[in-house]
């Protein structure tokens, strides 16, 4: 079974789910359209009979940019309450995604940055080529960060190694990606989709309801306010989007320039 929306691809085979990113001539951006269609793709999986594992994958160079802040730019007079809109469809389908008790395998490749590397370190498994690079640029442009970023990657790294990546907005090669918990293979760049679906078909071909009773355990030790803190974090980053420092950091970035922040 394949379904095919405006920026991802479901395709279902003998219990594997593949979920592609399929816009990667603008980077597979986290956009409006991304946001509806990632919540009604892991919807549809919770109801899907005989569901195994699952397999996120991006189609191009790069898994994807993050955000979308060429249409922030237009909008930057109404940012609070565009936030506020892309983070209601995006974190519902978050949780769901999370929450799903099946194995979730995330292929890497490129870069991923921003929402993206929180939506990447939510899954079980992270496979990522050698040469990707994985960046929080939330600080950057004066933005908070979003897409459950205070929970993942402080369940994957540990919450001083968190803050630091993204307080100083880093970017990790795939290596130091691994040493931080980030990842859990790293993986030749030409091995990497041959790779991330055996694992994934092993994992179908696993114990599929012992793997949904663990998931359901570490999320409830790991991420006990798992809800909460997604909706802090959109209403914060809709708060934070309208400061002078946020317009001048999506306004500089569209410029290609670099931000002049003054705490304001």
């Amino acid at each position: 079974m394949s379904t095919n929306y405006s920026s991802l691809r479901l395709e279902i085979d003998a219990g594997l789910a593949t979920v592609t990113m399929t816009q990667p001539s603008r980077g597979n951006p986290i956009d409006a359209d991304f946001t509806r269609e990632f919540k009604e793709v892991f919807l549809e999986l919770w109801d899907t009979v005989g569901l195994r594992a699952v397999l996120l994958r991006a189609e191009g160079e790069n898994f994807s940019f993050g955000g979308d802040l060429k249409t922030f730019h237009p909008a930057r007079d109404q940012l609070p309450a565009l936030v506020r809109r892309l983070t209601s469809d995006l974190h519902m389908g978050l949780s769901r995604a999370w929450q799903l008790p099946v194995p979730i395998v995330a292929e890497v490749q490129g870069w991923a940055m921003g929402g993206a590397v929180a939506m990447i370190a939510g899954c079980d498994m992270v496979v990522s080529a050698e040469s990707a690079r994985f960046g929080s640029a939330f600080s950057r442009i004066g933005f908070s960060c979003d897409s459950g970023s205070t929970v993942t990657l402080t369940f994957r790294m540990g919450a001083a190694r968190a803050r630091r990546f993204v307080l100083m907005g880093e970017v990790l090669g795939s290596t130091e990606a691994l040493s931080a918990g980030l990842v859990d293979r790293v993986v030749p760049d030409s091995q990497l989709a041959e790779f991330a679906r055996g694992l994934a078909s092993e994992l179908a071909g696993g114990p599929t309801l012992a793997y949904g009773e663990i998931k359901r355990l570490f999320l409830k030790a790991g991420h006990a306010q798992l809800e909460e803190r997604l909706e802090d974090e959109a209403l914060t980053l809709a708060r934070i989007s309208g400061t002078q420092d946020a317009l001048e950091g999506v306004a500089a970035m569209f410029e290609r320039r670099k931000p002049s922040f003054h705490g304001r």
